[in-house]
């Protein structure tokens, strides 16, 4: 099965919009009017709940809540780690970064809960 996929607020709805015309599931938080302001622990819990995966560069507060989810034995949403030096936003890197996203989504092989872009 495909990953389902969340873009936390720093990246564009052009991302999504670009990884859905090549088939795959991708919501961008700013697509979402109820998320767009949410703090990351309700972004969090949204996405665990719509069966998504977290794709953010807030790497220390995601783990934060990821690990707190373990600790408290409640559900996590999975995360999707992304580096700004190696794939930096803006207008200029939409294309490599739906680029890289459609690879990953694409390489088929099991996932865990947190992995690096």
């Amino acid at each position: 099965m495909t990953e389902r996929l969340l873009l936390d607020e720093h990246y564009s709805p052009a991302i999504a919009a670009g990884l859905r015309q090549r088939g795959f599931d991708v919501v961008a938080v700013l697509d979402l009017p109820a998320l767009r302001t949410c703090p990351d622990d309700e972004v969090f819990r949204q996405a665990q709940a719509m069966g998504r995966r977290v794709v953010t560069e807030n790497v220390s507060d995601f783990l934060k809540l990821l690990s707190q989810s373990y600790e408290r034995d409640t559900p996590v949403a999975r995360l999707l780690l992304v580096s700004a030096k190696s794939h930096p936003r803006g207008r200029a890197h939409v294309g490599t970064l739906v680029d890289a996203l459609a690879a990953w989504l694409d390489d088929g092989r099991p996932r865990a809960d947190c992995e690096w872009l």
